[in-house]
C-alpha cells in the first residue's frame, strides 16, 4: 500500500522529462476526447469507438513489427477503421454487425502480428494497456499536430453535425449532408482514438472517449455545458491516472479507467438525487394546488 501511494516518489518522478512529456500528451488527449465525447454519446457511437480502437491496435502492432513509430501505425489503422465504419455502416440496422465484424477482424489480426514480433513483451503489453515511457518528443509532436487538425475540422463541421446528431430527419430535410458528416466525424474519432493508444492502450481508450461524456450527460442537457464538463472530466482522468500510476509503475489505463468510472458514478448519483428532489417538489406542488383553489 505504501508503494501504491508513495507521494514522495511521485514528486521526484515529475522531474523526469518522459513524465512531463506524458502529462502533456495526456492533457492534449483529454481535450480532444472531451470535445468529441458528447457527440459520440449523442450519436450512439460508443461501440464504434471500441471497434475503431481494435484496428488502431492492429496498426500499432504492424508498426511495431516493421520498426515504424507506433503512433503512425495506430493512426493509419484507426483511420482505415473509421472509413470502413462510415462507408459500410450507413444503415442503422446493420451498424452494430459491421462494427462487430471489423472489431473481431482487427483484434485477431493484431494478436497475430504481435505473435510475430520478436521484441520485448513490455512493448506488446504497452500497446494494449498504455505505456507512458514510450512517449517521446517526436510522439508528442505528432499527437499535437493530429489533435490540432481534429479540433479545427470539428470547429468547421460542429454546428451542422450537432444538428444532424440531435434531429437527423429535420437536418436531412434542410439539406444537411448527414452521410458526409458521419464519415468525416468517424475519421475524427479514429484519429482521436489513435492518439490514446500509447497513453491508455487500445483496449481501454474508450474510457476517455466515452465515459467522461456519459458522465457529463447525466448533469446537463446543454451541448456546450456537456462539452465543457466532458473536457474537465477527461483531463482529470488522464492526468490523474498518470500521476497515480507513477509510484507503483503500474499500467496507466488501470487508474484512468478507475477515475473516469468513479466520476461517472458520482454524476449518476447527483443526477438521481436531483431528479428525485424534482419529483418530490412536483408532487408537493400538485397536492397544494387544490387546497389553494
Amino acid at each position: 500500500m505504501d508503494k501504491l501511494f508513495d507521494f514522495g516518489l511521485t514528486w521526484q518522478l515529475l522531474g523526469f522529462p518522459f513524465v512531463q512529456t506524458a502529462l502533456l500528451a495526456a492533457a492534449v488527449l483529454g481535450l480532444v476526447a472531451g470535445m468529441l465525447g458528447p457527440l459520440i454519446v449523442t450519436r450512439r457511437m460508443s461501440f464504434a469507438v471500441h471497434g475503431t480502437s481494435e484496428l488502431a491496435f492492429t496498426g500499432a502492432a504492424a508498426a511495431l513489427l516493421v520498426g515504424v513509430g507506433v503512433e503512425y501505425g495506430a493512426l493509419a489503422g484507426a483511420v482505415i477503421a473509421a472509413l470502413l465504419l462510415g462507408l459500410l455502416g450507413g444503415r442503422e440496422s446493420e451498424r452494430d454487425s459491421v462494427i462487430g465484424a471489423i472489431l473481431s477482424f482487427g483484434l485477431g489480426l493484431g494478436v497475430l502480428l504481435l505473435w510475430f514480433y520478436p521484441g520485448r513483451t513490455v512493448n506488446k503489453f504497452g500497446i494494449l494497456v498504455g505505456q507512458i515511457v514510450s512517449i517521446e518528443t517526436t510522439n508528442l509532436i505528432v499527437l499535437v499536430a493530429a489533435a490540432v487538425v481534429v479540433l479545427l475540422v470539428l470547429g468547421v463541421i460542429y454546428r451542422p453535425l450537432l444538428f444532424a446528431s440531435v434531429d437527423p430527419h429535420v437536418a436531412a430535410a434542410r439539406g444537411v449532408p448527414a452521410r458526409t458528416l458521419s464519415v468525416v466525424f468517424a475519421v475524427l474519432v479514429g484519429v482521436a482514438t489513435a492518439l490514446g493508444v500509447q497513453i491508455v492502450g487500445a483496449l481501454l481508450v474508450v474510457a476517455l472517449m466515452v465515459t467522461p461524456a456519459a458522465a457529463a450527460a447525466r448533469l446537463t442537457a446543454s451541448p456546450w455545458r456537456a462539452t465543457v464538463l466532458a473536457v474537465v472530466f477527461a483531463e482529470l482522468s488522464a492526468l490523474g491516472g498518470i500521476l497515480l500510476s507513477l509510484a507503483p509503475g503500474a499500467p496507466v489505463s488501470a487508474f484512468v479507467t478507475a477515475i473516469s468510472f468513479l466520476i461517472y458514478l458520482i454524476c449518476r448519483f447527483v443526477s438521481y438525487r436531483r431528479d428525485r428532489t424534482a419529483k418530490v417538489t412536483s408532487a408537493d406542488a400538485q397536492r397544494v394546488a387544490p387546497v389553494a383553489r
